[in-house]
């Protein structure tokens, strides 16, 4: 059977929470005793094991003494997540850096968001060190691949979803967009951007107004102020209904 590795101790503990199961547990003494729902009845089975042996099998020293084995991680279709109502979308193009997905898929799970939509190629997908600065939330948000993300913004954009690139030299800012209705944040690397045809996909787009020296933010932090903007604007939204 083919497994992925899980480390650190939120992120485990997530993954147990989750829908993919987990196969087998490696912690350290000190991490068994502190961390008593390692050793909740029903679990997996429990491998007590050297600190140096969990960071050979982590490749890092930051597996705060455990980490798991476990299914494959399940993608999402991301035409289903596009087709449900009011879908709150993020879309990545080209980040390519563990941490800002981790940090994105965070962020997106906290702000109750559809789900985050890959391309195939030039970006980062799941991995042990995504699940890792996702503190374990990458567990419990729809994350889905798709061929070429241009393509997949076309076919799924319409009246119940409109697409939304972020950038910084766009002349609206999210404060005066309406972004209550279904949506798409569309979102490049720092200092890449997004690409010409991705771009050409959007119906338009929104930037965060900056009030300091700084030109733009980090991806995943953009994101999070985009997201819960979304939101925001949603409750209000639904306040005046």
């Amino acid at each position: 059977m083919i497994r992925e590795l899980v480390y650190g101790r939120r992120p485990v503990r997530e993954a147990m929470r989750g829908p993919r199961a987990v196969l087998e547990l490696w912690v350290t003494e000190r991490a068994l005793g502190s961390e008593t729902w390692l050793q909740e009845p029903g679990g997996p089975r429990v491998h007590v094991k050297r600190e140096r042996a969990l960071t050979g099998a982590a490749g890092t020293g930051d597996h705060q003494g455990v980490l798991a084995y476990c299914e494959p991680y399940r993608y999402a279709d991301g035409l289903e997540l596009a087709s449900r109502p009011a879908p709150m979308l993020v879309c990545l193009d080209r980040v390519t850096d563990p941490h800002n997905l981790g940090a994105v898929c965070r962020s997106a799970e906290g702000a109750g968001a559809t789900g985050i939509v890959l391309p195939a190629h030039g970006s980062v997908r799941v991995t042990p060190a995504v699940c890792r600065a996702s503190a374990g939330a990458v567990e419990h948000v729809a994350v889905a691949v798709v061929p070429n993300l241009a393509a997949y913004l076309a076919e799924v954009k319409g009246p119940d979803l409109w697409v939304w690139e972020a950038s910084g030299s766009a002349r609206t800012t999210m404060w005066e967009t309406d972004l209550s209705g279904g949506i798409a944040l569309v979102l490049g690397a720092e200092g890449k951007g997004v690409r010409p045809l991705v771009r050409r996909a959007c119906d338009g787009a929104v930037s965060i107004p900056l009030q300091g020296q700084v030109e733009s933010l980090n991806v995943s932090v953009a994101a999070g102020l985009l997201l819960y903007e979304v939101a925001r604007q949603r409750v209000a939204a639904g306040a005046h209904a």
